[in-house]
């Protein structure tokens, strides 16, 4: 489990193919001192295992599934990634809930940068709208957002200047994909309520 509040941005060193998934190596600073192989570690908001570890780099592997539903397959030798790994037991909770099961991915629709702060909206899969409300939280990235806009097919947040630094979020463009993962209460109380609504057991 995560709390959405990114550690530092690590970047890819070497991407491998493995079957119909990829092997990917990063690179980072902070976040050695307790990860080991078999660690989990959450790369732009999904939950991957360490199945490799030298100085200070570390590698995990994406398997099919896990690529049809992020857009870990589209990186690029080069690029950045949010990295967090997971939250401790006695540590304050900041953010909110992230398991690092990504549910879809969205689009950049428009990157604008306001007097002290930039404003970003993305597009979704119509499916998924029943778990996103007004001043609910998102995850974006793997970065724990608030949403300030809602309408049927898109959402904005709000980026404060140290967020923008110190994540990905200053290299999208508009067009480029993020993955999302929705507040894990919504889809627990979605799950109750149909059942409710059948009378079937909820299992």
């Amino acid at each position: 489990m995560f709390t959405g509040l990114v550690e530092e941005t690590g970047k890819l060193e070497k991407k491998v193919k493995t079957g119909e998934g990829f092997q990917f190596t990063f690179s980072a600073s902070k976040i050695f001192d307790d990860l080991d192989i078999g660690s989990s570690i959450s790369v732009n908001g999904c939950c991957l295992t360490v199945v490799k570890k030298e100085d200070k780099t570390f590698s995990v592997d994406a398997i099919e599934e896990t690529l049809k539903k992020t857009d870990l397959g589209m990186l690029e030798v080069g690029n950045r990634v949010n990295l967090e790994r997971p939250l401790k037991a006695d540590a304050r909770l900041g953010g909110h809930f992230v398991l690092g099961h990504v549910d879809t991915t969205g689009i950049v629709k428009e990157v604008k940068e306001l007097s002290n702060s930039h404003f970003m909206k993305i597009t979704f899969p119509d499916k998924f709208k029943s778990y996103l409300i007004y001043v609910g939280s998102v995850s974006i990235d793997g970065v724990s957002m608030t949403v300030a806009e809602l309408e049927d097919n898109w959402f904005g947040v709000g980026i404060i200047p140290f967020t923008w630094q110190e994540t990905v979020f200053s290299d999208k463009k508009v067009g480029d994909k993020v993955n999302l993962e929705f507040d894990v209460l919504g889809k627990y109380v979605e799950r109750i309520m149909e059942g409710k609504q059948d009378n079937s057991p909820i299992v």
